[in-house]
């Protein structure tokens, strides 16, 4: 079985000036606030939304290294505590994130399997900060698809 590709999207401008579609989008992939980060399979749909949100946010894929970082670093349970291996093996049927990970990879699993996770990431700015936040990753800006190089930035602001 091929392995699922999975985004991670993160939140790089904030509201004013935006369209009201733009908003309900951004919303509806829960991104509320700036330097909040979700993670989503790709399909179509998610696609879609990310080409209407994309002066808002930038994606990329990531790859197995990155989630388990991203869910040990900044995972979070209801209550502000942090995910840890420990609640992964006593409320789901993995042995550990990089199980749960490797699951999740496959098709097998997806984040509402962990019960209380928030849905969201709060991250903090990268270190060294961002090129331009006006600009699409293209002309050397941060704005819209970035591929494989998400895992820098998430690696930065985890």
């Amino acid at each position: 079985m091929a392995e699922q590709e999975i985004y991670a999207i993160v939140r790089l401008r904030g509201e004013p000036d935006t369209h009201h579609s733009i908003r309900k989008t951004l919303s509806l992939l829960r991104l509320h606030k700036v330097n909040h980060a979700v993670i989503y399979p790709k399909t179509e749909s998610i696609d879609g939304m990310l080409f209407k949100a994309k002066d808002k946010v930038t994606w990329g894929t990531i790859d197995k290294p990155t989630m388990v970082h991203l869910l040990k670093k900044r995972g979070e349970l209801v209550g502000r505590k942090k995910l840890t291996d420990e609640y992964i093996k006593e409320h789901t049927k993995y042995k550990s994130i990089e199980d749960f990970v490797d699951a999740m990879f496959e098709g097998k699993a997806k984040l509402t399997d962990i019960p209380d996770l928030r849905p969201v990431f709060r991250l903090s700015p990268p270190r060294k900060g961002f090129k331009s936040l006006k600009l699409p990753y293209e002309k050397k800006g941060d704005l819209g698809y970035r591929g494989e190089n998400m895992t820098n930035l998430i690696k930065r602001m985890a």
